[in-house]
């Protein structure tokens, strides 16, 4: 039997949760795959929204993975030392795929891996890839070589059907949207700012727009 799959996910202080859970979902089924968490410290963390995810693992004690794949978060200063970011570069010098979700594309540009490459990010945070070098692509899933990114939050879960075809084919990638009824029919139309309505970017801008601001965020104009 073949060396299992390693998927490594890098978690830290308050990321959001919605960003892993998605693509976990989607690989933790497919056969001869171990996946693994880790963090800049190791041990407990809680995400964004107050989850606590227990017994991480230390990321200076990984050797090594076929996947990384770092998802977003409110506050990404635990990952933006020089010591965490060596290790991000570190393990994607040596992964087969280098993978985000949501602005964690903003960690792996940060530390030089995306540089000169297309990236997707959350619509708020994609302006600030090309700060350090990366493309900034407004696609819900972008492939650049072996780099794969997912756009904002939910875009997780198409972004790991992608990797999922590419490593393992289509049939099981397809195998683990039926498992999990990936069959998505929205009940709004307002989940980016072009397409949601003025009422609604009001609305945005009052309960998030300076938590956005104080981070370079973009917010949309009415």
């Amino acid at each position: 039997m073949s060396e299992p799959f390693e998927i490594l996910f890098v978690l830290y202080p308050k990321f959001d949760q919605l960003d892993f859970a998605g693509p976990y979902e989607v690989f933790f089924r497919i056969a001869n795959v171990k996946i693994r968490l880790a963090s800049p410290d190791g041990g407990d963390l809680e995400t964004e929204s107050g989850l606590v995810y227990r017994g991480m693992e230390k990321l200076a004690d990984v050797e090594r993975c076929d996947l990384i794949c770092i998802p977003g978060g409110g506050d990404q200063s635990a990952m933006m030392t020089p010591e965490v970011l060596d290790h991000v570069r570190r393990l994607s010098a040596d992964a087969r795929y280098v993978t985000s979700v949501c602005n964690g594309s903003l960690i792996l540009a940060r530390a030089g891996v995306l540089e000169g490459k297309r990236s997707a990010c959350h619509w708020s945070f994609r302006h600030l890839l090309s700060d350090y070098g990366a493309i900034p692509d407004d696609a819900r899933v972008v492939r650049d070589g072996r780099f794969f990114s997912g756009g904002g939050v939910t875009s997780g879960i198409d972004f790991a059907l992608v990797v999922a075809a590419e490593v393992f084919g289509e049939t099981t990638a397809q195998a683990q949207q039926l498992i999990i009824e990936y069959a998505p029919q929205p009940p709004f139309n307002a989940g980016r700012p072009e397409t949601a309505p003025p009422e609604v970017l009001k609305a945005f801008d009052a309960m998030f727009g300076d938590a956005l601001r104080s981070v370079g965020g973009f917010v949309p104009q009415v």
